[in-house]
């Protein structure tokens, strides 16, 4: 089936821009792009640029679409009537989210079939923010899921979830950087499920796994410091 698709992005988030290049490459062309630009959008841009530094990220949403006949809308906020409008107007089967804030119901209930978001961890492990901190400082694996989106913070049924190899010359911004780039293969294949009408439907434990927000720096540098020293219990050489 021809599947179509809308594409909701905090403006020029490197995790997003990850994701649409990877679609895109693959021939998956969102109907619609919509990027929020807003004082949070700066805010997770620089976040993410700071827990990625030094790594290599897709070129900027205008780059990555030059040459595309891909309408290009810019909001204050997703979850605003602006933005309700567009999608509307554009009736998406699925809306795929490439970094954005909590998206809320008025939005949630536009497409037709579901609402995809890829986290940067292990589900359920792992919710909420700053996933690859957290595992290093709790000694999880790291990882990225694929999910619906239902009302809750990263509790929708799992698509896909795979966990990422972490080597001895790994740090925490190369770590951030290919979890990016599995995040952004897995929402590809799910997009690719979605297409051939073949989509895996994993209902999460509701009892197992936090939530959590952003990890304090004292925490981080613990969790940093397990790679350092070798005390990390999940590498892969």
């Amino acid at each position: 089936m021809t599947l179509h698709f809308a594409f909701l992005v905090l403006e020029e988030h490197p995790y997003g821009r990850d994701m649409l290049q990877a679609l895109l490459e693959n021939g998956f062309t969102p109907s619609v792009i919509i990027q929020e630009v807003s004082n949070v959008g700066d805010v997770e841009n620089k976040k993410f640029l700071v827990r990625m530094a030094g790594q290599p990220i897709a070129p900027r949403i205008n780059q990555l679409i030059t040459g595309k006949k891909i309408p290009l809308y810019s909001v204050a906020n997703h979850n605003d009537e602006t933005c309700a409008e567009i999608l509307k107007a554009d009736q998406p089967d699925i809306l795929v989210l490439g970094g954005t804030r909590i998206i809320k119901t008025n939005i949630l209930e536009i497409p037709k079939v579901a609402t995809l978001n890829a986290h940067p961890g292990l589900l359920p492990w792992l919710r909420g923010s700053a996933s690859v901190g957290w595992a290093l400082y709790k000694d999880f694996a790291e990882g990225a899921t694929v999910h619906f989106i239902d009302p809750g913070i990263d509790t929708g049924d799992i698509i896909f979830r795979e966990e990422l190899p972490v080597y001895r010359t790994d740090t925490y911004e190369s770590i951030n950087g290919r979890v990016s780039k599995l995040a952004a293969q897995l929402m590809l294949r799910a997009v690719q499920a979605h297409a051939e009408g073949n989509v895996p439907r994993i209902p999460q434990p509701k009892d197992e796994g936090e939530t959590f927000r952003v990890i304090p720096d004292d925490l981080l540098e613990i969790g940093k410091q397990r790679l350092k020293d070798g005390t990390y219990s999940h590498f892969a050489d």
